[in-house]
Order: C-alpha cells, then sequence, then structure tokens
C-alpha cells in the first residue's frame, strides 16, 4: 500500500458512525479525504474550466481582485512561489460578495452562474463538515455558523526546467480548515506525516475532496509542553504541513475553500473542551484577522508563530 493512501477517507454519509474516524484523522494526519460529498462531479469540472479561463486573463484584469481582509486578493508568482498565482474570493457565503468578483474578472453569465453554484455548494459543504467535527466532539452543531469562508483559485506552472522544485513553500493554512480540490490528473501535494517527519505523496482521487486543519484548528508546539495543540481543539488535533512539488511540466489547478474563524469575536476552544485536570486552557483568545497580519508581515507560514504568540502570552520555557 502507498503512503499516500494511508490518509483516511471519511464518507460524509456514514454518520455517525464514522464519527471516531474522523476525530482520529483530525488528530493524526490532520487531513482526510471526503467521499459522497453532495458535489456534482459535472460542476467540479465546470469549476475547473472557469478556473483555468480565469487564471489565464491578462495581468492587468487579475490585479482587479483586490484585498479585501489582508492577503484575500490576487496573488502573483513571487521570489518565494515564482511558480505560483492565484485569485481569491472572500466571504462566499454572500452572493453579494460573489458577484463582485465576478465582475472585477469580466466573468460571462456563464461562469457567473458556475462560480455561484459552486460557491453555495462548497460553502454548504464546509458547514456540514465543521457540524460533523463538533457534533463528533459532543458539541452544538451550530458553532460555526457565520463564519466567514473564502475561495482560493490556484495555478502552478511548471516547466522540464522546474521539475523537481517546490510549486509553493512548506506552509500550514492560517484558517480553521481547508475544503481542497485538487488536481485530478497533476499531483504533487505532499503532507508531513506526523510519526515519521517526512513528507509523503497525496495523489489525485478523482471525485473526492482532500481537507486538512489549519492554525486555527491546530499548531505545532514545543514537544516538552504537548507536542501538538490547537486553539479552537485545545490541543486535540493537529494541523498538517503540506506542500506542492512540480513533479511534471505542465498547468496544474487546484480550488481551495478556507474557513476563517469569528469574523468579529476572538476564537478560543468551547468551554466543553476545557478541564482543570487533562485539558487546562492552553492559550488566550485570538483573533483570525490579527493573527492573519501577522503571518504575513513576518513571512511565517509553516506554524511557527502561533507557536511564538502562544510561548509569549504564557512565558513557557
Amino acid at each position: 500500500m502507498g503512503t499516500s493512501s494511508l490518509v483516511p477517507v471519511i464518507d460524509l454519509q456514514d454518520f455517525p458512525s464514522q464519527s471516531q474516524k474522523l476525530i482520529d484523522a483530525s488528530q493524526e494526519w490532520g487531513c482526510f479525504r471526503i467521499i459522497n460529498h453532495q458535489i456534482p462531479t459535472t460542476l467540479m469540472s465546470d469549476m475547473k474550466s472557469v478556473v483555468r479561463s480565469l487564471l489565464d486573463l491578462p495581468p492587468e484584469i487579475k490585479r482587479r481582485n483586490t484585498d479585501v481582509i489582508a492577503g484575500s486578493g490576487y496573488v502573483a508568482p513571487s521570489k518565494v512561489n515564482p511558480l505560483y498565482e492565484g485569485l481569491g474570493l472572500y466571504d462566499i457565503g454572500s452572493t453579494h460578495a460573489v458577484l463582485d468578483f465576478c465582475s472585477q474578472l469580466d466573468a460571462s453569465p456563464q461562469q457567473r452562474d458556475t462560480i455561484l453554484r459552486y460557491s453555495q455548494s462548497i460553502h454548504k459543504l464546509a458547514m456540514d463538515i465543521g457540524n460533523k467535527l463538533a457534533q463528533s466532539m459532543g458539541l452544538a452543531s451550530d458553532l460555526f455558523m457565520g463564519w466567514p469562508c473564502q475561495l482560493r483559485i490556484n495555478k502552478y506552472s511548471f516547466t522540464p526546467e522546474t521539475l523537481g522544485s517546490s510549486g509553493v513553500q512548506i506552509h500550514t493554512d492560517s484558517a480553521f480548515l481547508t475544503i481542497l480540490q485538487d488536481d485530478e490528473n497533476v499531483g504533487g501535494l505532499e503532507v508531513m506525516d506526523k510519526k515519521s517527519g517526512e513528507f509523503v505523496p497525496v495523489d489525485p482521487m478523482p471525485g473526492t475532496l482532500l481537507v486538512n486543519l489549519g492554525d486555527f484548528a491546530t499548531s505545532d508546539l514545543i514537544d516538552t509542553f504537548t507536542n501538538v495543540s490547537k486553539v479552537w481543539s485545545n490541543g486535540r488535533f493537529y494541523n498538517v504541513k503540506h506542500r506542492v512539488q512540480c513533479k511534471e511540466a505542465t498547468i496544474r489547478l487546484s480550488i481551495a475553500l478556507f474557513v476563517l474563524g469569528p469574523k468579529e469575536a476572538p476564537l478560543e476552544a468551547p468551554p466543553e473542551l476545557v478541564d482543570s485536570e487533562n485539558h487546562p486552557r492552553l492559550y488566550v483568545p485570538i483573533h483570525f484577522e490579527d493573527y492573519r497580519k501577522l503571518r504575513l508581515s513576518t513571512g511565517l507560514r509553516a506554524g511557527e508563530l502561533l507557536t511564538s504568540y502562544l510561548q509569549a502570552m504564557f512565558h513557557f520555557d
């Protein structure tokens, strides 16, 4: 059995039977494949075609996709990630925001329809996954209602000269969780195995989606403390470091939905996940936007910033 096949597969139509498997995957891998997610494969294919068209637009049009919050708009190829570029749609739960995004990029009526239908479907799915995570931990299922979500569409321009190089640097996601529609034809995504510390490939599985937990779900801490920790789960989940490697000379496209965090209130572990004996509260509440700005300004993208923040706040030795 290949290493990529070890990533757990969760059947969303088999709950609550899959609840423990979901929690185990969140603790041991920080990521999992989902099947029976109710997003039609035809819509996924149509959205990928739209993504390709939008990312082939002239730079002056793509630059209209400006930030709503820090880092939410167009990202051009850079010195750090020269093979990558992406467009962003902040708050996909808002039809107005989705239509604004379409207008920025002169999307055709057909493209607008596809983007709207995909946004509604992936947003509904994100809330469902969040609810299942909460329910699997014995919590209320409406904890994530109203949390803004961001869509990011990504393009990696791989050439023969870039084989073996990184399409994007090693990083964790800053949000609570990510739903990824990866390229069904082009591999390259790798995740860090928690036990070995080695990167293992996560090969495409057409028709499925990949979910991984971000810094607002989990974050690495010093081994002498708890080894892995997280803001929302109070130390129970694992956030997986990942990267994209250039495996073949072609264009690789992906679509990522990020569940960010509470819009106004700071994020903290629910009281049900805190007890003085086995699970003391590990950190103070933190606002997502403050954390996101710090990540962007420092360039620390692999969980180090949250660790530093927590160590500073609690004076860990």
